[in-house]
């Protein structure tokens, strides 16, 4: 998720000032523009060699670390804000980085990949797996080791007892808040660990 208008719609979802941790930081892009438009400080953890140059060159400071063996080194409430975008899909311990973002940080921001927008679902009903913009790999070649979609991940939150402050969708850098499980390409939602939220269904 590169693109600078979807780069700026959620790191408004990150307080000014805040002390973030950027689960999967990629090269850093996210993080180095909350540190110079948002005043905030925080750490990026990623995994890939040419990932980890590409943030120390940025000035972004970043952990080199498999998430798929958890955050067991930070307390809760370490950070203010915990970040996972385009995360999520490739862990195989999704269910437990989940209850770990809302755990290290008060707030947790994920979004992915929206498998139930419109193009993906009429793909499917040609036979075929989508390839987009947003999932752009074959099936047989694809890094994703899951696909999910915007009532999915609501549905899980739900049943983890967090609550959710904000959920909505992207598409093309575009807030998408009817029906975004059929016409964002983004699923976005913005979660804490407190139970109480009622989650509406869009299918």
């Amino acid at each position: 998720m590169s693109d600078l208008k979807t780069l700026r719609t959620l790191a408004e979802l990150v307080p000014y000032g805040s002390h973030v941790l950027d689960l999967g930081c990629g090269d850093g892009a996210m993080l180095e523009h909350l540190m110079r438009a948002r005043g905030c400080t925080g750490y990026g953890v990623e995994l890939d060699d040419a990932n980890v140059l590409a943030c120390l060159q940025r000035g972004v400071d970043v952990l080199q670390l498999n998430l798929d063996q958890g955050l067991s080194m930070f307390d809760d409430a370490s950070f203010d804000v915990v970040l996972q975008v385009d995360t999520l899909q490739h862990l195989r311990n999704a269910e437990v980085m989940l209850r770990e973002t809302v755990r290290v940080g008060r707030i947790g921001v994920v979004a992915f990949p929206n498998f139930a927008h419109w193009p993906n679902r009429l793909s499917v009903l040609r036979g075929r797996m989508p390839v987009t913009r947003r999932l752009p790999y074959q099936w047989y070649d694809t890094p994703n080791i899951r696909v999910g979609t915007y009532v999915d991940f609501g549905v899980l939150a739900h049943r983890h007892g967090m609550r959710v402050i904000d959920s909505f969708g992207l598409h093309e850098g575009r807030v998408v808040r009817f029906w975004p499980n059929g016409l964002a390409s983004t699923s976005v939602y913005q979660l804490t660990a407190q139970a109480g939220s009622d989650l509406i269904s869009q299918s």
